[in-house]
Protein backbone atom coordinates (compact mmCIF):
# COMPACT_ATOMS: atom_id res chain seq x y z
CA UNK A 1 0.00 0.00 0.00
CA UNK A 2 1.27 3.29 -0.97
CA UNK A 3 1.95 6.02 1.80
CA UNK A 4 -0.62 8.55 1.65
CA UNK A 5 -0.24 12.07 0.86
CA UNK A 6 -0.74 15.33 2.57
CA UNK A 7 -4.02 16.46 2.06
CA UNK A 8 -2.43 20.00 1.34
CA UNK A 9 0.33 18.98 -0.94
CA UNK A 10 -2.23 16.86 -3.28
CA UNK A 11 -4.17 20.28 -3.31
CA UNK A 12 -1.27 22.17 -3.81
CA UNK A 13 -0.17 20.65 -6.35
CA UNK A 14 -3.35 19.94 -8.15
CA UNK A 15 -3.66 23.91 -8.23
CA UNK A 16 -0.25 24.14 -9.51
CA UNK A 17 -0.92 21.76 -12.52
CA UNK A 18 -3.91 23.77 -13.15
CA UNK A 19 -2.47 26.78 -13.36
CA UNK A 20 0.70 25.04 -15.36
CA UNK A 21 -1.81 24.15 -17.68
CA UNK A 22 -3.38 28.00 -18.08
CA UNK A 23 0.30 29.07 -18.66
CA UNK A 24 1.18 26.61 -21.41
CA UNK A 25 -2.18 27.21 -23.23
CA UNK A 26 -1.52 31.30 -22.58
CA UNK A 27 1.84 31.01 -24.14
CA UNK A 28 0.79 28.92 -26.78
CA UNK A 29 -2.13 31.74 -27.56
CA UNK A 30 0.91 34.35 -27.72
CA UNK A 31 3.00 32.18 -29.99
CA UNK A 32 -0.13 32.04 -32.46
CA UNK A 33 -1.09 35.51 -32.05
CA UNK A 34 2.81 36.68 -32.29
CA UNK A 35 3.09 34.64 -35.77
CA UNK A 36 -0.10 35.86 -37.43
CA UNK A 37 0.55 39.09 -36.47
CA UNK A 38 4.14 38.91 -38.24
CA UNK A 39 2.51 37.45 -41.29
CA UNK A 40 -0.30 40.42 -41.16
CA UNK A 41 2.81 42.76 -40.61
CA UNK A 42 4.40 40.98 -43.74
CA UNK A 43 1.77 41.30 -45.70
CA UNK A 44 1.09 45.08 -45.08
CA UNK A 45 4.41 46.01 -46.00
CA UNK A 46 3.77 44.05 -49.32
CA UNK A 47 1.00 46.19 -50.15
CA UNK A 48 3.14 49.33 -49.39
CA UNK A 49 5.73 48.41 -51.48
CA UNK A 50 3.52 47.18 -54.28
CA UNK A 51 1.80 50.99 -54.02
CA UNK A 52 4.90 52.70 -54.00
CA UNK A 53 6.40 50.74 -57.06
CA UNK A 54 3.33 52.06 -58.96
CA UNK A 55 3.73 55.12 -58.10
CA UNK A 56 7.41 54.68 -59.44
CA UNK A 57 6.42 53.11 -62.50
CA UNK A 58 3.33 56.21 -62.67
CA UNK A 59 6.40 58.45 -62.21
CA UNK A 60 8.45 56.90 -64.71
CA UNK A 61 6.60 57.71 -67.61
CA UNK A 62 6.39 61.45 -66.76
CA UNK A 63 9.35 62.58 -65.04
CA UNK A 64 12.45 61.95 -66.94
CA UNK A 65 15.90 60.95 -65.51
CA UNK A 66 13.61 57.97 -63.70
CA UNK A 67 13.88 55.24 -66.32
CA UNK A 68 15.66 53.11 -66.01
CA UNK A 69 15.64 53.24 -61.96
CA UNK A 70 12.61 51.06 -61.83
CA UNK A 71 12.82 49.55 -59.34
CA UNK A 72 14.03 51.57 -56.85
CA UNK A 73 13.59 49.39 -53.27
CA UNK A 74 16.03 51.81 -51.54
CA UNK A 75 13.70 54.78 -51.40
CA UNK A 76 11.16 52.20 -49.71
CA UNK A 77 13.98 50.43 -47.66
CA UNK A 78 14.53 53.15 -45.07
CA UNK A 79 10.86 53.54 -43.63
CA UNK A 80 10.17 50.44 -42.64
CA UNK A 81 13.10 47.90 -42.41
CA UNK A 82 13.43 45.95 -39.56
CA UNK A 83 15.82 43.09 -38.69
CA UNK A 84 15.69 39.67 -40.47
CA UNK A 85 13.17 41.29 -43.16
CA UNK A 86 13.95 41.02 -46.92
CA UNK A 87 11.63 43.01 -49.70
CA UNK A 88 11.93 42.06 -52.99
CA UNK A 89 10.20 42.81 -56.87
CA UNK A 90 9.60 39.53 -58.62
CA UNK A 91 8.76 40.22 -62.59
CA UNK A 92 6.12 38.34 -63.89
CA UNK A 93 8.86 35.82 -65.28
CA UNK A 94 9.30 34.79 -61.70
CA UNK A 95 12.55 36.55 -61.89
CA UNK A 96 13.68 38.60 -59.28
CA UNK A 97 14.90 41.97 -60.19
CA UNK A 98 15.94 43.50 -56.74
CA UNK A 99 15.61 42.54 -53.01
CA UNK A 100 17.27 44.16 -50.10
CA UNK A 101 17.23 42.41 -46.56
CA UNK A 102 18.60 43.89 -43.38
CA UNK A 103 20.81 41.72 -40.74
CA UNK A 104 19.92 40.34 -37.55
CA UNK A 105 20.49 42.35 -34.19
CA UNK A 106 24.22 41.91 -32.77
CA UNK A 107 24.23 39.85 -29.83
CA UNK A 108 20.88 38.56 -30.29
CA UNK A 109 20.98 34.61 -28.38
CA UNK A 110 19.34 32.12 -30.58
CA UNK A 111 16.60 29.16 -29.47
CA UNK A 112 17.33 26.02 -28.67
CA UNK A 113 17.32 23.45 -31.65
CA UNK A 114 14.26 21.74 -29.89
CA UNK A 115 12.19 25.12 -29.62
CA UNK A 116 13.53 25.73 -33.46
CA UNK A 117 12.10 22.28 -34.47
CA UNK A 118 8.75 22.51 -32.87
CA UNK A 119 8.34 26.29 -34.12
CA UNK A 120 9.15 25.33 -37.46
CA UNK A 121 7.35 21.91 -37.54
CA UNK A 122 4.00 24.08 -36.49
CA UNK A 123 4.52 27.94 -37.66
CA UNK A 124 6.21 27.46 -41.19
CA UNK A 125 8.42 30.75 -40.03
CA UNK A 126 9.91 32.47 -43.20
CA UNK A 127 6.54 32.35 -45.76
CA UNK A 128 6.44 34.98 -48.15
CA UNK A 129 4.02 37.77 -47.79
CA UNK A 130 3.29 38.86 -51.84
CA UNK A 131 1.42 41.80 -53.62
CA UNK A 132 0.80 42.65 -57.41
CA UNK A 133 1.82 45.38 -58.97
CA UNK A 134 -0.75 46.95 -61.49
CA UNK A 135 0.22 49.48 -63.75
CA UNK A 136 -2.78 50.44 -66.41
CA UNK A 137 -4.68 47.59 -65.36
CA UNK A 138 -2.19 45.07 -65.86
CA UNK A 139 0.12 43.30 -63.49
CA UNK A 140 3.75 43.95 -63.83
CA UNK A 141 4.86 42.00 -61.59
CA UNK A 142 4.98 41.13 -57.16
CA UNK A 143 5.73 42.74 -54.54
CA UNK A 144 7.56 39.98 -51.85
CA UNK A 145 8.10 40.61 -48.00
CA UNK A 146 9.62 37.75 -45.80
CA UNK A 147 11.25 37.54 -43.15
CA UNK A 148 14.04 35.73 -41.65
CA UNK A 149 13.04 32.07 -39.93
CA UNK A 150 16.01 32.78 -37.27
CA UNK A 151 15.20 35.67 -36.50
CA UNK A 152 11.34 35.07 -35.97
CA UNK A 153 12.70 32.32 -34.12
CA UNK A 154 14.79 33.67 -32.21
CA UNK A 155 12.17 37.22 -31.06
CA UNK A 156 9.31 34.03 -30.57
CA UNK A 157 11.68 32.37 -28.36
CA UNK A 158 12.89 35.58 -26.20
CA UNK A 159 9.11 36.37 -25.83
CA UNK A 160 8.61 32.69 -24.33
CA UNK A 161 11.60 32.61 -22.17
CA UNK A 162 10.44 35.96 -20.47
CA UNK A 163 7.32 34.48 -20.04
CA UNK A 164 7.95 31.37 -19.16
CA UNK A 165 10.10 33.12 -15.87
CA UNK A 166 7.35 35.00 -15.34
CA UNK A 167 5.45 31.72 -14.69
CA UNK A 168 7.74 29.37 -12.58
CA UNK A 169 7.58 32.42 -10.15
CA UNK A 170 3.67 33.02 -10.67
CA UNK A 171 3.61 29.31 -9.59
CA UNK A 172 5.91 28.99 -7.01
CA UNK A 173 4.07 31.35 -4.83
CA UNK A 174 0.75 30.48 -6.04
CA UNK A 175 2.34 26.92 -4.64
CA UNK A 176 3.11 28.79 -1.82
CA UNK A 177 -0.14 30.56 -1.26
CA UNK A 178 -2.17 27.83 -2.00
CA UNK A 179 -0.07 25.53 0.56
CA UNK A 180 -0.04 28.47 3.21
CA UNK A 181 -4.33 29.14 3.02
CA UNK A 182 -4.64 25.69 2.76
CA UNK A 183 -2.93 24.52 6.59
CA UNK A 184 -4.75 27.29 7.97
CA UNK A 185 -7.96 25.79 6.59
CA UNK A 186 -7.00 22.36 7.52
CA UNK A 187 -5.30 23.41 10.98
CA UNK A 188 -8.55 22.56 13.11
CA UNK A 189 -7.98 18.67 11.66
CA UNK A 190 -5.21 18.18 14.25
CA UNK A 191 -7.97 19.24 16.98
CA UNK A 192 -10.59 16.62 15.23
CA UNK A 193 -8.23 13.91 15.11
CA UNK A 194 -7.12 14.47 18.78
CA UNK A 195 -10.20 14.42 19.68
CA UNK A 196 -10.84 10.39 17.76
CA UNK A 197 -8.07 9.44 19.60
CA UNK A 198 -9.07 10.60 22.69
CA UNK A 199 -12.62 8.88 22.17
CA UNK A 200 -10.94 5.67 21.18
CA UNK A 201 -8.97 6.39 24.52
CA UNK A 202 -12.80 6.08 26.33
CA UNK A 203 -12.74 9.51 27.03
CA UNK A 204 -16.03 9.88 26.07
CA UNK A 205 -16.87 13.21 27.44
CA UNK A 206 -14.31 15.08 24.98
CA UNK A 207 -16.28 17.64 22.81
CA UNK A 208 -15.08 19.13 19.91
CA UNK A 209 -15.13 23.23 19.63
CA UNK A 210 -16.79 25.35 17.03
CA UNK A 211 -15.44 25.53 13.69
CA UNK A 212 -15.20 28.23 11.01
CA UNK A 213 -16.27 26.17 8.59
CA UNK A 214 -19.16 24.52 7.33
CA UNK A 215 -18.16 21.24 6.47
CA UNK A 216 -15.30 20.69 9.29
CA UNK A 217 -18.65 22.14 11.34
CA UNK A 218 -21.04 19.62 10.65
CA UNK A 219 -18.15 16.80 11.44
CA UNK A 220 -17.91 18.77 14.92
CA UNK A 221 -22.30 18.23 15.17
CA UNK A 222 -21.55 14.16 14.72
CA UNK A 223 -18.77 14.42 16.68
CA UNK A 224 -20.68 15.64 19.88
CA UNK A 225 -23.44 13.76 18.89
CA UNK A 226 -21.36 10.31 18.86
CA UNK A 227 -19.45 10.93 21.61
CA UNK A 228 -22.66 12.18 23.80
CA UNK A 229 -24.23 8.82 23.03
CA UNK A 230 -21.60 6.82 23.88
CA UNK A 231 -20.97 8.61 27.01
CA UNK A 232 -24.94 7.57 27.88
CA UNK A 233 -24.71 4.08 26.39
CA UNK A 234 -21.54 3.24 28.67
CA UNK A 235 -22.70 4.89 32.10
CA UNK A 236 -25.74 2.47 31.17
CA UNK A 237 -23.70 -0.47 30.52
CA UNK A 238 -21.95 0.48 33.80
CA UNK A 239 -24.27 0.69 35.40
CA UNK A 240 -26.01 -2.69 34.24
CA UNK A 241 -23.11 -4.07 34.90
CA UNK A 242 -22.73 -3.13 38.40
CA UNK A 243 -26.41 -4.47 39.09
CA UNK A 244 -25.56 -7.88 37.19
CA UNK A 245 -22.46 -8.02 39.53
CA UNK A 246 -24.65 -7.61 42.81
CA UNK A 247 -27.33 -10.13 41.41
CA UNK A 248 -24.36 -12.48 40.62
CA UNK A 249 -22.87 -11.93 44.11
CA UNK A 250 -26.30 -12.60 45.59
CA UNK A 251 -26.75 -15.77 44.06
CA UNK A 252 -23.18 -17.00 44.33
CA UNK A 253 -24.09 -16.20 48.51
CA UNK A 254 -26.94 -18.12 48.21
CA UNK A 255 -25.49 -21.03 46.59
CA UNK A 256 -23.09 -21.14 48.97
CA UNK A 257 -25.47 -21.10 51.92
CA UNK A 258 -27.28 -24.07 50.36
CA UNK A 259 -24.31 -25.68 49.82
CA UNK A 260 -22.72 -25.26 53.39
CA UNK A 261 -26.72 -26.20 54.93
CA UNK A 262 -27.46 -29.09 52.97
CA UNK A 263 -24.42 -30.60 50.88
CA UNK A 264 -22.36 -29.65 54.00
CA UNK A 265 -24.87 -31.31 56.30
CA UNK A 266 -24.76 -34.43 54.31
CA UNK A 267 -21.20 -34.90 54.47
CA UNK A 268 -21.17 -34.32 58.14
CA UNK A 269 -23.49 -37.16 58.56
CA UNK A 270 -22.04 -39.71 55.95
CA UNK A 271 -18.65 -38.75 57.70
CA UNK A 272 -20.34 -39.58 60.97
CA UNK A 273 -22.23 -42.42 59.71
CA UNK A 274 -18.86 -43.83 58.00
CA UNK A 275 -16.60 -43.60 61.32
CA UNK A 276 -19.61 -45.28 63.49
CA UNK A 277 -19.83 -48.07 60.81
CA UNK A 278 -16.09 -48.32 61.01
CA UNK A 279 -16.24 -48.83 64.69
CA UNK A 280 -18.77 -51.69 64.37
CA UNK A 281 -17.09 -53.26 61.42
CA UNK A 282 -14.03 -53.38 63.45
CA UNK A 283 -15.85 -55.17 66.48
CA UNK A 284 -18.11 -57.02 64.66
CA UNK A 285 -16.72 -57.49 61.11
CA UNK A 286 -13.45 -56.72 60.38
CA UNK A 287 -13.86 -57.39 56.36
CA UNK A 288 -16.13 -54.58 56.03
CA UNK A 289 -13.30 -51.91 58.04
CA UNK A 290 -11.51 -50.95 54.61
CA UNK A 291 -14.86 -50.20 53.07
CA UNK A 292 -16.08 -47.91 55.53
CA UNK A 293 -12.57 -46.12 56.16
CA UNK A 294 -12.61 -45.48 52.10
CA UNK A 295 -16.37 -43.73 52.57
CA UNK A 296 -14.70 -41.38 55.07
CA UNK A 297 -11.71 -40.92 53.28
CA UNK A 298 -14.31 -39.67 50.19
CA UNK A 299 -16.63 -37.99 52.30
CA UNK A 300 -13.17 -35.84 54.02
CA UNK A 301 -12.42 -34.92 50.51
CA UNK A 302 -15.93 -34.01 49.43
CA UNK A 303 -16.00 -31.86 52.08
CA UNK A 304 -12.53 -30.37 51.62
CA UNK A 305 -13.36 -30.00 47.96
CA UNK A 306 -16.26 -28.52 49.03
CA UNK A 307 -14.92 -26.07 51.54
CA UNK A 308 -12.82 -24.57 48.76
CA UNK A 309 -15.59 -24.29 46.36
CA UNK A 310 -17.51 -22.11 49.58
CA UNK A 311 -14.57 -20.12 49.54
CA UNK A 312 -14.33 -19.05 45.86
CA UNK A 313 -17.99 -18.79 46.12
CA UNK A 314 -18.33 -16.83 49.38
CA UNK A 315 -15.14 -14.20 50.06
CA UNK A 316 -14.18 -13.24 53.37
CA UNK A 317 -15.64 -10.23 54.56
CA UNK A 318 -13.27 -7.92 53.04
CA UNK A 319 -15.21 -5.11 55.15
CA UNK A 320 -13.93 -7.22 58.20
CA UNK A 321 -10.77 -8.32 57.44
CA UNK A 322 -9.86 -5.72 54.94
CA UNK A 323 -8.49 -5.92 51.76
CA UNK A 324 -4.76 -7.00 52.28
CA UNK A 325 -5.22 -9.58 54.74
CA UNK A 326 -8.30 -11.13 52.28
CA UNK A 327 -5.87 -11.66 49.23
CA UNK A 328 -3.34 -12.97 51.93
CA UNK A 329 -5.70 -15.51 52.70
CA UNK A 330 -6.66 -16.21 49.40
CA UNK A 331 -2.94 -16.68 48.10
CA UNK A 332 -2.25 -18.76 51.78
CA UNK A 333 -5.42 -20.94 50.40
CA UNK A 334 -4.10 -21.66 47.31
CA UNK A 335 -0.19 -22.29 48.84
CA UNK A 336 -2.05 -25.03 50.71
CA UNK A 337 -4.53 -26.67 48.21
CA UNK A 338 -1.34 -26.86 45.54
CA UNK A 339 0.70 -28.45 47.75
CA UNK A 340 4.24 -27.33 46.48
CA UNK A 341 3.08 -28.29 42.84
CA UNK A 342 2.81 -24.26 42.22
CA UNK A 343 3.90 -21.43 44.33
CA UNK A 344 1.94 -18.24 45.05
CA UNK A 345 3.19 -15.19 46.25
CA UNK A 346 1.37 -11.98 46.94
CA UNK A 347 3.13 -8.03 46.89
CA UNK A 348 0.64 -5.24 48.05
CA UNK A 349 1.92 -1.20 48.39
CA UNK A 350 -0.29 1.09 50.05
CA UNK A 351 -2.70 1.12 52.37
CA UNK A 352 -6.11 -0.64 51.16
CA UNK A 353 -7.90 -0.65 53.95
CA UNK A 354 -9.62 2.39 53.51
CA UNK A 355 -11.27 1.16 50.36
CA UNK A 356 -15.13 1.24 50.32
CA UNK A 357 -16.21 -2.43 51.26
CA UNK A 358 -18.04 -2.82 47.41
CA UNK A 359 -15.15 -1.24 45.84
CA UNK A 360 -12.25 -3.40 47.71
CA UNK A 361 -14.85 -6.77 47.20
CA UNK A 362 -14.73 -5.97 43.33
CA UNK A 363 -10.89 -5.89 43.82
CA UNK A 364 -10.79 -9.33 45.39
CA UNK A 365 -13.34 -11.05 42.90
CA UNK A 366 -10.94 -9.77 39.83
CA UNK A 367 -7.93 -11.30 42.00
CA UNK A 368 -9.68 -14.13 42.99
CA UNK A 369 -10.64 -15.01 39.49
CA UNK A 370 -6.97 -14.30 38.02
CA UNK A 371 -5.21 -16.30 40.22
CA UNK A 372 -7.69 -19.21 39.91
CA UNK A 373 -7.58 -18.89 35.89
CA UNK A 374 -3.56 -19.27 36.08
CA UNK A 375 -3.67 -21.95 38.06
CA UNK A 376 -6.01 -23.88 36.72
CA UNK A 377 -5.44 -23.25 33.18
CA UNK A 378 -1.77 -21.83 32.52
CA UNK A 379 -0.32 -25.03 34.73
CA UNK A 380 2.12 -22.67 36.13
CA UNK A 381 4.32 -23.12 38.41
CA UNK A 382 4.48 -20.02 39.71
CA UNK A 383 1.90 -17.04 39.93
CA UNK A 384 2.21 -13.44 41.36
CA UNK A 385 -0.23 -11.02 42.75
CA UNK A 386 1.33 -7.39 42.56
CA UNK A 387 -1.19 -4.51 44.16
CA UNK A 388 -0.03 -0.90 44.07
CA UNK A 389 -1.67 2.35 45.01
CA UNK A 390 -0.38 5.26 42.53
CA UNK A 391 -0.91 8.88 43.78
CA UNK A 392 -0.06 11.68 46.21
CA UNK A 393 -1.01 10.01 49.19
CA UNK A 394 -0.91 6.19 48.15
CA UNK A 395 -1.16 5.31 51.75
CA UNK A 396 -4.35 6.33 52.09
CA UNK A 397 -7.21 5.36 49.39
CA UNK A 398 -9.35 7.80 48.41
CA UNK A 399 -7.04 10.70 49.76
CA UNK A 400 -5.19 11.78 46.94
CA UNK A 401 -4.83 8.30 44.89
CA UNK A 402 -4.80 8.54 41.27
CA UNK A 403 -4.80 5.12 40.33
CA UNK A 404 -5.05 1.42 41.44
CA UNK A 405 -2.80 -0.87 39.72
CA UNK A 406 -3.00 -4.74 39.62
CA UNK A 407 -0.33 -6.96 37.94
CA UNK A 408 -0.88 -10.95 37.96
CA UNK A 409 1.85 -12.63 36.43
CA UNK A 410 2.72 -16.82 35.99
CA UNK A 411 4.99 -18.72 34.08
CA UNK A 412 2.50 -21.01 32.37
CA UNK A 413 1.79 -22.19 28.91
CA UNK A 414 -0.63 -18.76 28.26
CA UNK A 415 2.09 -17.32 26.00
CA UNK A 416 0.87 -17.09 22.14
CA UNK A 417 -2.84 -17.32 23.48
CA UNK A 418 -5.10 -14.44 21.74
CA UNK A 419 -6.64 -13.64 24.60
CA UNK A 420 -8.61 -10.41 22.78
CA UNK A 421 -11.03 -12.84 21.47
CA UNK A 422 -11.23 -15.22 24.18
CA UNK A 423 -14.70 -15.29 25.87
CA UNK A 424 -14.54 -17.54 28.86
CA UNK A 425 -16.67 -16.54 31.70
CA UNK A 426 -13.70 -15.94 33.80
CA UNK A 427 -12.16 -13.45 31.72
CA UNK A 428 -15.50 -11.97 30.80
CA UNK A 429 -16.36 -11.43 34.65
CA UNK A 430 -12.52 -9.57 35.27
CA UNK A 431 -13.12 -7.36 32.15
CA UNK A 432 -17.32 -6.29 33.38
CA UNK A 433 -15.74 -5.79 37.05
CA UNK A 434 -12.98 -3.38 35.65
CA UNK A 435 -15.09 -1.93 33.20
CA UNK A 436 -17.63 -0.92 35.95
CA UNK A 437 -14.71 0.37 38.20
CA UNK A 438 -13.94 2.41 35.11
CA UNK A 439 -10.57 0.93 34.62
CA UNK A 440 -8.85 -0.82 31.64
CA UNK A 441 -7.23 -4.12 31.37
CA UNK A 442 -4.61 -5.20 28.90
CA UNK A 443 -2.55 -8.68 28.35
CA UNK A 444 1.57 -9.27 27.79
CA UNK A 445 3.59 -12.40 26.94
CA UNK A 446 5.62 -12.75 29.85
CA UNK A 447 9.07 -14.35 28.05
CA UNK A 448 10.24 -16.97 28.36
CA UNK A 449 6.97 -18.29 28.27
CA UNK A 450 3.61 -17.21 30.73
CA UNK A 451 1.71 -14.31 30.83
CA UNK A 452 1.05 -10.97 32.84
CA UNK A 453 -2.39 -9.44 33.65
CA UNK A 454 -2.27 -5.90 33.92
CA UNK A 455 -5.37 -3.80 35.40
CA UNK A 456 -5.48 0.37 35.93
CA UNK A 457 -8.47 1.49 37.92
CA UNK A 458 -9.24 4.70 39.34
CA UNK A 459 -8.95 4.96 43.34
CA UNK A 460 -12.04 5.85 44.62
CA UNK A 461 -13.25 9.35 44.00
CA UNK A 462 -11.52 9.59 40.93
CA UNK A 463 -13.68 7.27 38.49
CA UNK A 464 -14.04 8.51 34.62
CA UNK A 465 -16.50 7.77 32.26
CA UNK A 466 -19.39 8.45 34.39
CA UNK A 467 -18.61 5.37 36.72
CA UNK A 468 -19.06 6.50 40.15
CA UNK A 469 -16.77 5.80 42.53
Amino acid sequence: MSRPIDLKLRLALRVAGLAALCFIAASAYVLFDSDQSARMKAEGIAKIVAKDLELQQDQGQWVKNTIGRFPDLQVIAASFMAPGLCIAYRAKSGEILQRLCSGTQSGETGAPEYFSEVYRSIFKPGTEAASQVVFRNEAQGEAVVSVNPDSLIAQAWHETNRLFAVMAITLLALCILVYAALARALRPTRVIVAGLERLAGNEFSTRMPAFDLAELSAIRDVFNQLAETLEKTLAERNELTKRLIVVQDDERLNLARELHDEFGQCLAAISAVAASAGQTAKEECPALLPECQSIARTAAHMMETLRGALIRLRPPDVDELGLTSSLESLVAGWNSRSRGKTRFEIEVRGGFDALPSPFGASLYRIAQEAITNAAKHAEATRVGLHLYLRGADAENAGQGAQEIEMVIDDDGKATGIDLAGKSGMGLLGMRERIAALGGKLRFEARQPTGLILHAVIPAPGMARGGCPS
